[in-house]
């Protein structure tokens, strides 16, 4: 377990007959972001709130580590080395972001005057000096969530959990929340992410694993992942019909599209595979006027997965395109 920041090994958790967890193993390298997709339902939280010790998993379940601690023997200690931060904010609106800050760092046993620097040096970092006097219900939903990331931070955790963060917030503020996660894993925190954002995971995690009816359907990097699914390919078009004729006769494998110029060629978008299409091309004289290469994106794996029929939503296929 060297280098782990968590290692799970039969996570178990059941809610009466309901089987939520069901022998699942998870392994996450310290200073990355591991992300766990699944529909609702699927047990995403119920594994955040275990490894983060909010409750406890079944008799039976295999030995979990999180931060090198033990959680069956050593949970105080690990309790010490993580944050968490929930789905729904833990910002006091009643009173200002400031004493929000200071709030958490009385709760962390820190001087006054400790305390006081570490709220300051916090508050600069998520740009939220200006509203620092200001109650906090008066903050937008992005600035709540940093204000929530700020006072999770006060301890200095080395595990961070972020179940949902940035459900409800519009675009411009979930992309603030992706910089602050990747400098945070910059500064060498190792973020555990829970999201049905398929483009937060594939944006910002260093791998992934799909939780479907209480076990892990699969795990690896987006790219491994997208590999996992049928359907990517290679489409050329051709703006000369001569060109195009010609082309169709050297890459005899390719699905013809008579009406639109255009050929068709089963790929797994490697760029290997690309370039020995292109020599084959260059071989016979001829050049494409559009190369588009279409690859499964982390939808497909999910609705294969998953069997999910509906997502919070919909990112744009993986797509490049070369002229």
């Amino acid at each position: 377990m060297t280098n782990l920041a968590i290692a799970a090994h039969g996570l178990r958790k059941s809610f009466g007959d309901k089987v939520v967890l069901d022998g699942v193993d998870l392994t996450v390298p310290e200073g990355t972001v591991f992300s766990l997709l699944g529909p609702n339902g699927a047990g995403k939280t119920t594994a955040v709130k275990i490894l983060s010790t909010l409750i406890t998993p079944d008799t039976g379940s295999g030995q979990i580590q999180v931060g090198g601690h033990d959680l069956a023997t050593q949970a105080q200690a690990a309790r010490a080395v993580i944050g968490v931060t929930g789905q729904f904010s833990a910002v006091d609106g009643l009173i200002t972001g400031e004493e929000n800050m200071l709030l958490m760092a009385d709760l962390h046993h820190l001087s006054k005057a400790e305390g006081r620097r570490t709220t300051a040096e916090l508050l600069e970092r998520f740009d939220l000096v200006e509203a620092a006097k200001k109650p906090a219900s008066t903050y937008s939903g992005g600035m709540k969530r940093r204000l929530d990331i700020a006072m999770t931070l006060v301890g200095a955790p080395r595990i961070i959990f972020l179940d949902e963060p940035t459900t409800g917030l519009d675009p411009r503020s979930r992309h603030t929340m992706w910089q602050i996660i990747r400098e945070l894993v910059t500064g060498g925190t190792t973020v555990f992410l829970t999201t049905q954002y398929l483009e937060e995971a594939d944006e910002l995690a260093d791998r992934i694993a799909v939780l479907n009816d209480g076990k892990i359907a699969a795990e690896g990097t987006a790219e491994e992942l997208k590999r996992l699914i049928p359907g990517g390919h290679i489409r050329l078009r051709f703006t000369d019909p001569t060109a195009y004729q010609r082309a169709a006769d050297a890459l005899t494998e390719a699905a013809r599209d008579d009406e639109a110029l255009a050929l068709q060629l089963p790929s797994d978008g490697s760029q290997r595979e690309l370039r020995t299409i292109l020599d084959r091309l260059d071989t016979a004289g001829i050049e494409a006027d559009e190369l588009t290469v279409h690859t499964p994106d982390l939808d497909d794996v999910f609705f294969a997965l998953t069997g999910n029929t509906t997502l919070p939503t919909q990112p744009a296929p993986s797509k490049e395109t070369v002229r």
